[in-house]
């Protein structure tokens, strides 16, 4: 199967629709798909529900969607540093589920095992549980978290081949590995994609039978053309 297209709009050619609901990697504004993120904005898709540990800032990140109103849920760990996404929450513009970062990092995971809930005690006696199935083990309360499983996963990784395998650079890593399985489809913005083989299997983050389609940054295309002209 061939998986690399020459830009993010061809990645996610096909896919979008209104109302979708997905998943991104990135954590304040390390390890972020930009690009496609971008190609979402132009797309103009909306109603979009998002996944995602935060919004970015206002002009980066998922925060340029905020400011086109495409976005109607936001399910987060944290919303500080994007001021247009707290003014929407707060005029009720924008539906807001708060999750603790390991829950929604683990309830990403779990979708992407194809598991479709766990018992947590974080949470509990909050706002956070309220509405949630509680159980007791060994004599402590627990609630009932779902898997995520999202239309659409779209990463932001350091390396590809052409299979799709994925290396995250350092905290570039944060979400993108859980968010990367518990999308339906995944799209991954690399920075560089190498032939087959040339990676080590045990530094492999994300196996390349989640990721479907791959984009390489169009920053890294022109360094590797200029090394190329130079050669």
């Amino acid at each position: 199967m061939q998986k690399i297209y020459g830009s993010a709009a061809e990645a996610l050619d096909g896919i979008l629709k209104d109302g979708m609901f997905i998943a991104a990697g990135g954590f304040g504004l390390c390890g972020i798909p930009e690009l496609l993120l971008q190609a979402i904005k132009d797309s103009g898709v909306k109603d979009l529900t998002f996944a995602s540990n935060n919004a970015g800032v206002d002009d980066f990140g998922i925060g340029i969607l905020l400011q086109t109103k495409q976005v109607k849920k936001m399910i987060s760990s944290y919303v500080g540093e994007n001021a247009e996404f707290m003014r929407q929450y707060l005029s009720e513009e924008l539906e807001l589920e708060f999750n603790p970062q390991g829950t929604l990092a683990e309830r990403m995971r779990a979708g992407g095992a194809g598991i479709p809930g766990f018992y947590t005690k974080t949470g509990v006696g909050t706002v956070i549980a309220e509405g949630k199935e509680h159980k007791d083990f060994d004599g402590e309360t627990y609630i009932l978290e779902r898997g995520i499983v999202a239309d659409l996963s779209i990463v932001k990784a350091w390396k590809a081949d052409e299979s799709g395998n994925l290396i995250y650079r350092k905290t570039a890593r944060n979400f993108n590995p859980p968010a990367a399985t518990c999308g339906k489809i995944c799209v991954a913005e690399v920075e560089e994609i190498v032939p087959k083989g040339s990676l080590d299997p045990d530094a492999i983050h994300t196996p390349g039978i989640y990721v479907h389609r791959i984009v390489q940054g169009e920053h890294e295309k022109r360094i590797e053309q200029r090394t190329v002209q130079a050669a």
